[in-house]
């Protein structure tokens, strides 16, 4: 009877202390779920599928930004036109193919020809972070590792511009973008109608993230990576060949950065500056969270969406950028390393 009447009072305590040292966690999960909830009652099924669907790609944009901070300390500011490169690579796959599988008939090439759009997507942006990692960051990584973050975002910045400057004069200005995917009927859900490109694009983002998590957690090379994210002398000291752990983390950021544009091709449109929002979103998920921290990226992708909607719903579309900035800042202050904490180690010593 004793120790069932000191047990009690322990786990209240153990529980209170919890809450205390994760307040912000606490108090940003009880605020979302209100929140969402009222965007539900408000906005009713369609808002609360647009809350899963760009939920869905800035968790999918910046897992690959968190994961790139996480492992080789880069604030990647050309991030958002690894997004532009999928736009454009959906959209000049998609279109000639579809138009040849219309010839034929079949409804199973027609339903597959954008999934094969995603796909080169995601393997141009893959084989793109290789080509950049190798030539730009891995001999910078060689020479010297003073002054790396400054240097490493400077690089990004400058990447930056001459991928939208490129982009600019090899394709033009222009708009290039697709109604939709799938030429079906939208589902009704709920009382609403739910386009089947929003479907498919948060399954996509679902099953790329689900397939990242595995492998980082599951693999020997995805354990790699998380341990040169720990400690890359630790890592190295245990034979991990870090060059390619490097460009392998760049790689896999940079190919769901282009799957998240191709996925939203019927969304954002394909031009040069098309990843400058996106990006904008990636960091206000990024730094809402802490910096490098992949599983909490994943979770702040849905909290800046469900900002977003709340947003439109209440106040007025033109504020939508303007409430999660001003939520970021204000998690910034009260808590500086996000409210999952940080997870670059020594980003401040260099």
């Amino acid at each position: 009877m004793t120790n069932e009447t000191s047990a009690a009072p322990m786990t209240t305590v153990n529980f209170m202390t919890w809450v205390k040292d994760n307040l912000p966690v606490v108090v940003v999960s009880v605020f979302s779920i209100i929140l969402f909830v009222l965007v539900g009652l408000k906005g009713g099924a369609p808002q609360v599928f647009n809350v899963l669907v760009t939920g869905g790609m800035w968790a999918l944009l910046a897992t690959g930004l968190a994961l790139v901070f996480g492992v080789m300390n880069i604030p990647h500011f050309a991030h958002g036109e690894s997004f532009m490169v999928g736009a454009y690579v959906a959209y000049f796959t998609f279109t000639p193919i579809n138009k040849f599988f219309l010839t034929t008939g079949s409804k199973f090439l027609i339903y597959s020809g954008p999934i094969l759009a995603i796909i080169a997507a995601g393997l141009a942006g893959c084989v793109l972070g290789i080509i950049i990692e190798r030539i730009i960051f891995a001999p910078l990584r060689h020479r010297t590792k003073e002054g790396w973050v400054m240097n490493a975002f400077l690089l990004t910045v400058g990447l930056s511009f001459i991928l939208v400057n490129g982009t600019t004069l090899t394709l033009g200005p222009n708009f290039r973008g697709i109604p939709r995917y799938f030429d079906v009927p939208s589902l009704e859900f709920m009382g609403a109608f739910i386009a089947v490109d929003r479907i498919v694009a948060t399954v996509i983002a679902l099953i790329t993230i689900g397939s990242l998590w595995f492998f980082l957690r599951q693999t020997k090379t995805g354990r790699a990576i998380r341990a040169v994210s720990q400690d890359e002398t630790g890592a190295q000291l245990v034979g991990i060949d870090l060059d390619f752990i490097q460009t392998l983390t760049f790689s896999l950021a940079t190919g769901t950065a282009a799957i998240s544009g191709a996925s939203l091709l019927f969304m954002f449109q394909a031009y040069p500056t098309v990843g400058l929002t996106p990006l904008y979103f990636a960091w206000y998920v990024v730094m809402l969270v802490g910096l490098g921290n992949v599983a909490g990226a994943i979770v702040g992708g849905f909290i800046v969406a469900l900002l977003q909607s709340a947003t439109q719903l209440f106040i007025g579309l033109s504020w939508q950028s303007v409430v999660p900035t001003v939520v970021m800042i204000l998690v910034l202050i009260l808590a500086p390393s996000g409210i999952f904490g940080s997870e670059v180690k020594g980003v401040q010593e260099q």
